[in-house]
């Protein structure tokens, strides 16, 4: 046994030497059928110790890493699928921080400690080449101390799933709730004229723009998770571009009894970006922020250009622990309901793989939570 002293935040960092690796490999291989069953599974299926460690896996996990099954013994979850966040702690994957809103991590050890079957989501980041991919699936956790200290893990990927929740919500919400108003409008419109039928006129155009700007941002982040968006690089007045900001979304504040605000007023200076997606990077932003915030609470948006473009959104809430490690999860969202969670995963993935940019945040009852969106200098 590996000394169980390092640090952790969650699960235990013990694990078995590799030489009680190779006695439960060779132990649980010499019932072949038994082997020759989770080889016949179509999905990845591992048979984890106490330790969380792979004592084997089936054929579908080793061809979802391109490697010999053997060599997958000894390593955990995270370390086999190389999550960003296995080596943020010595005692590496189920000891981090993050790992205690792990639902891989929390099924493996609600498992053994109740001694039933769990089953719980969970999107793992994984690291490559240029940048983390994510990967969403769904586990189950059966433990089976008939056959010893052992735990049956199985593994689907459930990410189109999560597509589609994705689109659902946008077609099921975000553009039924608006097209519902509208048809409102159009009705009502029909019997007035005069100033007033010029501002139906305008709330109708304002809602037929909404369900236009959904349907795009759909299209959008579809694209972008398959890499197939292309960003449109110009110039951008950085005055012009905020004072269409407050235009914009000044009305879901008022709503509200709320106030949105930018500064400073007018940046004498122009950026290089694509100004439809970092309209819709800040737009996100913006109703989050205003979502979060009190009735009477001001949004500020401000620019900065000193060290290279930033914009920051900023309110005067705090977000919990479990939220700050969760929020840029496509499938995490802190609203309710399914597959809700989209529009802090929109920003980072649009803002860093296309904007060339960075997104942060900070969240503290001193500041309330700011969200930095910073642009590559020059453009």
């Amino acid at each position: 046994m590996v000394s169980g002293d390092l640090p952790t935040s969650f699960a235990p960092a013990e694990r078995l030497d590799a030489d009680e690796l190779s006695v439960q490999n060779r132990q649980l291989r010499s019932h072949a059928l038994t082997a020759q069953l989770l080889d016949c599974l179509p999905d990845p299926v591992l048979i984890l110790n106490q330790q969380r460690q792979i004592a084997l896996a089936n054929r579908a996990f080793a061809d979802l890493l391109q490697s010999p099954a053997e060599e997958l013994v000894g390593l955990r979850l995270g370390e086999a699928l190389d999550c960003v966040h296995c080596d943020e702690t010595p005692g590496g994957c189920g000891t981090g921080a993050f790992c205690r809103y792990c639902g891989a991590v929390q099924a493996m050890v609600e498992g053994q400690r109740t001694s039933g079957a769990r089953v719980e989501e969970c999107r793992i980041m994984r690291e490559s080449p240029h940048e983390p991919s994510p990967l969403d699936l769904r586990v189950w956790a059966t433990p089976l101390p008939a056959a010893g200290p052992f735990t049956v893990f199985a593994i689907k990927d459930i990410s189109d799933e999560k597509r589609r929740a994705v689109l659902e919500r946008i077609f099921l919400h975000d553009v039924l709730n608006p097209a519902a108003s509208l048809l409102g409008i159009v009705e009502l419109w029909k019997g007035i004229s005069g100033p007033e039928a010029e501002e139906i006129s305008a709330t109708a155009c304002d809602l037929a723009e909404q369900i236009i700007e959904e349907i795009r941002s759909a299209r959008d982040l579809t694209a972008a998770e398959r890499g197939e968006l292309v960003p449109e690089l110009r110039e951008i007045n950085v005055a012009a571009f905020l004072a269409s900001l407050r235009s914009s979304y000044s009305h879901y504040a008022s709503q509200s009894d709320k106030r949105l605000v930018t500064e400073p007023e007018a940046p004498p200076m122009t950026i290089c970006s694509d100004e439809a997606l970092l309209r819709r990077v800040l737009g996100n932003l913006i109703k989050n922020a205003l979502e979060s915030s009190e009735p009477g609470q001001t949004v500020t948006v401000r620019f900065e250009g000193a060290d290279g473009p930033s914009f920051t959104v900023h309110n005067h809430s705090v977000m919990s622990e479990p939220v700050q490690r969760q929020i840029f999860q496509r499938s995490f969202t802190t609203k309710g309901g399914p597959g809700r969670g989209i529009g802090t995963f929109s920003v980072k993935i649009l803002t860093e793989r296309y904007l060339k940019g960075t997104v942060s945040f900070t969240s503290t009852p001193a500041e309330g939570t700011i969200f930095t969106v910073q642009l590559p200098a020059g453009g």
